[in-house]
This record gives C-alpha cells, sequence and structure tokens, in this order.
C-alpha cells in the first residue's frame, strides 16, 4: 500500500466503482473522498434511489455484484417477481437485499436528513472508512433528448436500453443547485484529485454542471487525472460513444481529454490507443494536457489496483513529493 495520501474522486457508478475498488485497496480508505453523480436518481415504488451512491458505498464495503456490476453480491429478486405479479413496473429491477438500503435512505431523507447526511450514515453503517459525498443535495436530474422525446436517464439507459439515438442531454435543476457540504472542501484539500473512467457526459457532467464544482477544479491546487472509458472509440460498456457524439465531442479518449481540457493535467488512456496518440496530438493536445498509457481495461481485482496505481503514478511530482515528505516523518 502507497503512503497515506488526501485523494478526491469524482465518480459514477459500475466503471468508477471497479475503480474505486482498487483505490482502496492501493491507499488507506480513509483517506479518499467521492464525489458522485446523483444525476441518475429516481424514485422507484416510493423509494429514494440513488444507484452510483449504491454502487459507490456496495464497492467499498465489499458488498457490490461482480457479476451484474450493481447491486448487492448473491441477491435475490424475489420481490421483483411479486411486485410484477401485482401490476407494478418492474423494467428497473431492485434486488431484496438492495432494497433494504432504499428503504433506509428513504426513511432518513424522511426524518429530515439531507441526502449527504443520510449517505454518511448508511456508509457508516456499511463500516465504509472512506467519506462519500453527493455531488448536491438538491434535485438533478439527467435528461436525454431522442427523436422519441426526452427521457429520464433511467428510462433511457435502463427501460429502453440506450437503444434511441440521443440528441443532446441536459441537467435538470442543476442551475439552482449548490455542491453538498464537503464537495467544494475535498476539492481544495486533495493532493490528487482522480475522476474515475465514467460516462464524460452523464456520469461526470452532472457533477460538473453543479455551480462551482468546474471552477473548484480549475483552482484546485492538486493535479488532477481522469481515466478514459473508451477505447478504440467505442465505450468500455454502455452508451458513452453516442452520448459523447450528441454532445460534441469524439467517441475517443481525445474527444475526453477535450471534455476536461480547462482543468486536466493527466489523462490516462488505454495502451491499444497508443497508435493513435500521433495523431490526435496533433488535432487537440496542444492545450498542455499529458496522456499516459496503460491496460484500463478491469477484469479482475488486481487489474483494478494496477489501474489505481497506474492513476495515482502518473500523476508524478505530486505524489513523489508526498513519499518524500513520509519517509522523513518521525
Amino acid at each position: 500500500m502507497l503512503p497515506e495520501l488526501m485523494i478526491t474522486v469524482l465518480s459514477g457508478g459500475t466503471g468508477g466503482a471497479k475503480f474505486v475498488q482498487g483505490l482502496s485497496r492501493v491507499v488507506p480508505a480513509e483517506d479518499i473522498t467521492v464525489i458522485v453523480n446523483t444525476g441518475d436518481d429516481l424514485e422507484w415504488w416510493g423509494l429514494h434511489v440513488s444507484p452510483d451512491l449504491d454502487s459507490i458505498s456496495y464497492a467499498l464495503a465489499g458488498q457490490l455484484s461482480r457479476e451484474r456490476g450493481w447491486g448487492v453480491e448473491g441477491d435475490s429478486f424475489h420481490c421483483a417477481e411479486a411486485a410484477a405479479r401485482l401490476g407494478l413496473p418492474t423494467w428497473f429491477r431492485l434486488g431484496d437485499r438492495d432494497l433494504a438500503l432504499h428503504l433506509a435512505r428513504t426513511q432518513l431523507l424522511g426524518s429530515g436528513r439531507s441526502l449527504g447526511e443520510a449517505t454518511a450514515e448508511i456508509v457508516a453503517r456499511f463500516g465504509v472508512r472512506s467519506s462519500v459525498l453527493p455531488m448536491t443535495n438538491q434535485r438533478v436530474e439527467t435528461r436525454v433528448s431522442t427523436a422519441a422525446g426526452e427521457l429520464n436517464f433511467q428510462e433511457y439507459f435502463v427501460r429502453e436500453h440506450y437503444a434511441p439515438t440521443p440528441l443532446g442531454v441536459c441537467f435538470a435543476g442543476a442551475e439552482q443547485a449548490s455542491p453538498a457540504p464537503g464537495v467544494l472542501e475535498a476539492l481544495a484539500a486533495a493532493q490528487a484529485i482522480l475522476i474515475a473512467p465514467s460516462n464524460p457526459i452523464t456520469s461526470i457532467g452532472p457533477i460538473l454542471a453543479i455551480p462551482g464544482i468546474r471552477h473548484a477544479l480549475r483552482a484546485a491546487p492538486a493535479p488532477i487525472a481522469a481515466v478514459s472509458p473508451m477505447v478504440g472509440g467505442a465505450a468500455v460498456s454502455g452508451p458513452a460513444a453516442a452520448l459523447m457524439r450528441a454532445a460534441g465531442f469524439a467517441p475517443s479518449y481525445s474527444g475526453v481529454a477535450s471534455a476536461y481540457s480547462d482543468f486536466l493535467d493527466v489523462l490516462i488512456a488505454d495502451y491499444r490507443d497508443a497508435k493513435w496518440h500521433d495523431q490526435n496530438a496533433a488535432l487537440g493536445f496542444s492545450t498542455g494536457v499529458r496522456v499516459h498509457f496503460c491496460d484500463t481495461i478491469m477484469t479482475s481485482e488486481p487489474s483494478k489496483d494496477e489501474l489505481a496505481r497506474a492513476a495515482l503514478s502518473s500523476l508524478g511530482g505530486a505524489l513523489d513529493k508526498f513519499c518524500s515528505r513520509e519517509a522523513v516523518s518521525p
């Protein structure tokens, strides 16, 4: 394990959860703060569901399903089956054990807790030592425009299996929202800031849309590295490529760099894309963004750890200086 390092991570769900799992084994878990997208949140069966917060919490608690990449390992779906027989909608599937988390969150919110306070209480009950923060306590909804009309993100992603061609994305409520307590402080105090391999448009985009967060990233004293979720012009998983095109970015690691170019220091891209680097450098890396190539596909626990190490080592001097301070500590 590397020496202690205060790290702040911006993350969505599936890819971010895997990345955070590896990072929590490479550095002390208590030195990690994860700022999580809540633009995917929805009310389902009267419960407040926060899919990305859930995935990060389960990942850090060692409960995340390895097969699905969401929900609880070994969960059953008896309640969903019974709900279908009763005529309730079931296109958004919740496992039986997963339901307990949504019940607890809904009860905490109903008692007057903010989403941030409810999240802190839940992760503490899970025994998670990292800090997990929602991007905001206010309601923000990611909405995808398609030829068939506007859909909220879960309708687009889960119900429609992201089949409709996206024409644009907006974040309803973002302009009126404010960062959750602790978010700006975590960015200002970090010694390293990492952006997980999450969808730049619908996972990281909602976080950046909250007033004050993008400015805080530009002003942050820590170096910032982002892991690209794109390999060979396609997303590792999900609809990121189509959403990148809809937002006006190339569906490639250079497009990811462009989306973050006003604050990014290092882009971590897959080694399979290194052959395109000379061409992309001529097109879009005049902003000073450095590119670090490594294996970004997380197919095993060791590969998650290696990507976390690569992300930290890509920051170079900042980590070296910290390690030097640690080495001479009494």
